[in-house]
Formats: structure tokens, C-alpha cells, sequence
């Protein structure tokens, strides 16, 4: 037999996916894969429905229907302060997760470097040697998960030609300062180099942090390829529309990448998107206090089990210390408690380049009703570790 691609030996298949899977084998509530269990607003219900029967049923224009990239560019201006063409930096994408990888694709060679913040979502690492490029890995440091400033630096003095940048963060719910930021800014102008985002929960911030668009700094938006989604916002991961937004000469990369990707996402569920971004701002301060709450809950009941965990400023996961129960791999550990306690995590080793494993990662984009169950098996994990 032919001898198979061996680009692929880099990484194994998703750990997040995997221990969905592990949670519907045991029974688990799943606090593992970030999905909501609850329905998106009830406009896109609607409008889901008129679409369905209505159409459009067949290809919409590769880069997304005109009235959806319109939508967009609309929404964004206003969040972003910064002017939009729909039609010149726009992509719509299936999900941020094609966004990301067009981005990938449409600026980097085969053999350049990408630096990538460690803890990272584990999608990123996979984009970069699947395009051909190499990660350089820049740790996030503990407790606070602050980066330090040479190492940063030193990324860029090895070749990076594009760092990524999730924020607010996954896995921990770290939220980049203004001055984290300018320094970011100042160093891929210095070095020449790109800033590739993933602001998917962009509107999911807790106070006192305020979430910065990379692309809004002085000169950044030439240097900055956002990717962002609809998923997490409005409660539609499965519909998978996201898109990238850019300068003009990005942007017409993108088009060809993702053409030949993808062709283009569904043209119904761009139609019936259009109720969601449509919505004014009342909707986003409700939804950034509706997590809040969610946060609150899903810590205060972390704090009555005695476990630590590292309290997020956005997004909605939690990173929850093990180190006390002694088990040597959080692999194990995650298993475990998802047949034992009945709550699936993710380990958090698939987050770190470096040797952690003293991490699970929690999610709390549930009802109440679901975390307080959650919370509630997890009162007895010291029985079973």
C-alpha cells in the first residue's frame, strides 16, 4: 500500500471531540465540548423556519450572499470602529474553524514559523503543520497566565511570520490587556509579521475587562486576519457560519482558499442569520450578563467543593487544578470522572505545548438546571479519586 501523509503524525484527532464521545458512553453531563443546551434567540428560530421554506436552497456567491456579508460588515463597524467593505473584506466561512484555516492558508508557506500562545486550542497547532508552516510555542504563565515579554519577542526574532491570538481566550478565559496588545502591535510591525485572531467570544467578557479588537490599534488593521463566528454569540454552533475579515489583498487570498475549500456555507442558514445580526446592542449586554450569571453559579459551586480553578474574564470555560487527587495523567483523570463522578471534562494537557497535567477544563454554556446537576455530582468526586 502507498504510504499515507505523515504530516498527519504531528497531532491525534481532537480531545475535545473525543470526550464528547466518552460523555454520551458513560452517561455524562457534558461539560467538555463548549455547546450550549439551550435554544439560540427565537428570531433565528424563525427565521430558520421562513428559510426553509423559502430558500435559497442552492449555492449562494462562494464568499457568502451579499446580504449576509452586508450584515456583517454592519455589525462589525459598529463593534470594531472600522470601516467595512462587504465586498472587499469579508469571507464567510463555514464556521471560525474553516475562517481559521483560510487565514492560515492564505498568508503563510510551506516551512515558515506561526507563534502560538501556550495554553491554546488545540485547532490551532493542527492549521499550522497542515498548511505546512511550524509552531513556535510562547507560554501563557500561571497563575495569571501572563506572557513574558522576550520570550514573545524571541518568536519573532526565530521567523515567525504571523501570531495567533485568541481573544478572549480559550481554554482560560483570559482576556489580552491594552498594553498587551500595543506591545503585540509593536512587535509585528518591527518584525513584519501578521496577528491572526479568533474572536469568538468576543462578546462574551466579564466586567471589569473590556474585549479589544486587534484590528482597531493604530496601523494594525493591514497586519490583523480576524476570524470570528456566529456559534457562540447567538447559540448556533451547529449552523457553522463564521467569516474573516481583512485588508483587501488578505482577503482576496482568502476567497481562493476558501473556494476550493469549502465552495461556500449553507445558503439557507445564511439567510435566517440575518434576524440575529440584526440585533442591537441590548442583546449583547444581555448575553455577556446571562454567562455572568453562569459563571457565577458554576464558581460558586466550584468554591463550595473546594476546588481551584483559575476565574475566567470571558468566554465561558473554567480551568480547574487536579493536583490534589494524585493521578499521574489528567487523560486518566478525565475518564474517570466522566464513568465514576458523571461530568466530562477535557483534559487540559491537549491545551499545553509544555508537560501539564494538573488541568481539566470545564465549560458552563448550560441551563441551570444542567450546571446545578453538574455541580452536584461533583460533590462526591473524592469518593472515587
Amino acid at each position: 500500500m502507498p504510504k499515507l501523509s505523515t504530516r498527519l503524525d504531528w497531532f491525534s484527532e481532537s480531545i475535545i471531540r473525543k470526550m464528547t464521545r466518552i460523555a454520551n458512553q458513560y452517561g455524562a453531563i457534558n461539560l467538555s465540548q463548549g455547546f450550549p443546551d439551550f435554544d439560540p434567540p427565537e428570531q433565528l428560530i424563525e427565521a430558520l423556519k421562513k428559510a426553509a421554506e423559502e430558500g435559497p436552497h442552492q449555492y449562494e456567491i462562494t464568499w457568502g450572499s451579499p446580504l449576509f456579508r452586508e450584515a456583517v460588515a454592519k455589525k462589525q463597524e459598529h463593534f470594531m470602529g472600522i470601516k467595512l467593505n462587504p465586498d472587499e473584506n469579508i469571507v464567510v466561512t463555514c464556521g471560525s474553524t474553516e475562517a481559521m484555516m483560510t487565514a492560515m492558508m492564505s498568508v503563510c508557506e510551506s516551512g515558515e514559523k506561526v507563534a502560538i500562545f501556550s495554553p491554546f486550542y488545540e485547532n490551532y497547532a493542527a492549521d499550522t503543520i497542515l498548511c505546512g508552516a511550524k509552531p513556535i510555542y510562547v507560554p501563557l504563565n500561571p497563575p495569571e497566565f501572563t506572557f513574558n515579554k522576550e520570550e514573545l519577542e524571541n518568536a519573532f526574532k526565530e521567523g515567525a511570520k504571523a501570531l495567533i491570538l485568541c481573544n478572549p481566550s480559550n481554554p482560560i478565559g483570559k482576556v489580552f490587556t491594552k498594553e498587551e496588545l500595543i506591545f503585540i502591535s509593536e512587535l509585528v510591525t518591527k518584525y513584519d509579521a501578521f496577528v491572526i485572531t479568533d474572536e469568538v467570544y468576543e462578546h462574551i467578557v466579564y466586567e471589569p475587562s473590556k474585549h479589544i479588537y486587534f484590528a482597531s490599534l493604530p496601523g494594525m488593521f493591514e497586519r490583523t486576519i480576524s476570524c470570528s463566528s456566529l456559534s457562540k454569540t447567538y447559540s448556533i454552533t451547529g449552523w457553522r457560519l463564521g467569516y474573516v475579515i481583512g485588508p483587501k489583498n488578505v482577503i482576496d487570498n482568502c476567497k481562493k482558499v476558501h473556494d476550493f475549500l469549502t465552495v461556500g456555507a449553507a445558503a439557507p442558514l445564511q439567510k435566517a442569520a440575518l434576524a440575529g445580526l440584526a440585533f442591537g446592542d441590548d442583546y449583547y449586554r444581555e448575553l455577556a450578563g446571562l454567562y455572568a450569571e453562569k459563571r457565577e453559579l458554576f464558581l460558586k459551586g466550584l468554591d463550595s467543593i473546594g476546588l481551584k480553578y483559575h476565574k475566567p474574564d470571558g468566554a465561558y470555560y473554567v480551568m480547574v487544578d487536579i493536583s490534589e487527587f494524585g493521578i499521574k495523567t489528567d487523560g486518566e483523570f478525565a475518564e474517570r470522572l466522566a464513568k465514576n463522578v458523571g461530568v466530562a471534562a477535557v483534559p487540559g494537557s491537549s491545551f499545553f505545548k509544555e508537560d501539564v497535567n494538573n488541568y481539566v477544563r470545564f465549560h458552563f454554556a448550560k441551563k441551570k438546571e444542567t450546571l446545578e446537576k453538574a455541580l452536584e455530582r461533583l460533590q462526591t468526586i473524592r469518593k472515587f479519586f
